[in-house]
């Protein structure tokens, strides 16, 4: 759905770069996330005191919760891996979350952001898997028995390949769909009304679809920690 007015955009045309926003609006909501999550940060460990406030409350209630909830499925082999969790699954969130603001467009809805969070997450895993084997990871590929090599390594090649496409189209797809759903029943049924229902599933779904992707890189780092059998 193209949004009637984007205000991002709309600041670029001010400057001389209206053609370019107009064909952006991902990469500039994109640079608007990552503003607000660097601003929350600094605002989250700005004061840091031993009997919390707030938003000190709030945030270590998240990352604690969602750090457990990851060494639940790596083991505490995986705690260093959960910045980058939690950022994939903030970032996530706070992008889907923005198709709900009105002159506000998701980046997650435009499937070069999706791609692109893809391909931190799972070469990633792969990185780790080297990380902790060494070589050896490479029997993460070739099936229980040498004589299954031939037939285990292509089909793991294309697995592993696979999920890239997976976590791309996933979230792409059900966000598309989300904006595409509160776009048509605005034009049919009136700009307050209808959007409503749909919206405050939006919450929802912007929330589970940032969980799946995030519960989804981490097991895929908890596979490459595991020795191969």
């Amino acid at each position: 759905m193209v949004h009637p007015y984007m205000f991002l955009v709309h600041l670029f045309e001010k400057i001389g770069l209206g053609h370019w926003a107009h064909s952006n609006p991902h990469v500039i909501y994109m640079w608007f996330a990552m503003i607000i999550m660097i601003f929350f940060g600094w605002l989250a460990g700005k004061n840091v005191q031993l009997v919390p406030k707030m938003i000190q409350n709030v945030f270590e209630v998240l990352v604690s919760g969602l750090e457990e909830f990851m060494i639940t499925i790596t083991g505490e082999k995986g705690r260093w891996v959960f910045p980058l969790a939690a950022t994939i699954f903030l970032f996530v969130f706070l992008g889907n979350l923005m198709g709900l603001v009105p002159g506000l467009f998701p980046p997650t809805a435009n499937i070069n952001t999706t791609l692109g969070i893809a391909l931190v997450a799972v070469p990633f895993s792969w990185m780790v898997g080297i990380k902790y084997h060494g070589i050896k990871y490479i029997k993460h590929f070739c099936g229980p028995v040498w004589w299954m090599i031939p037939l285990m390594l292509p089909i793991e090649i294309i697995g592993h390949f696979a999920r890239v496409l997976s976590l791309t189209f996933r979230l792409f797809g059900n966000m598309m769909g989300h904006e595409l759903v509160v776009g048509i029943l605005l034009g049919l049924a009136g700009l307050f009304l209808a959007p409503l229902p749909i919206m405050a599933l939006g919450v929802f779904v912007a929330l589970v679809q940032a969980f799946v992707f995030f519960l989804l890189s981490v097991m895929y780092v908890a596979e490459a920690l595991e020795e191969s059998h």
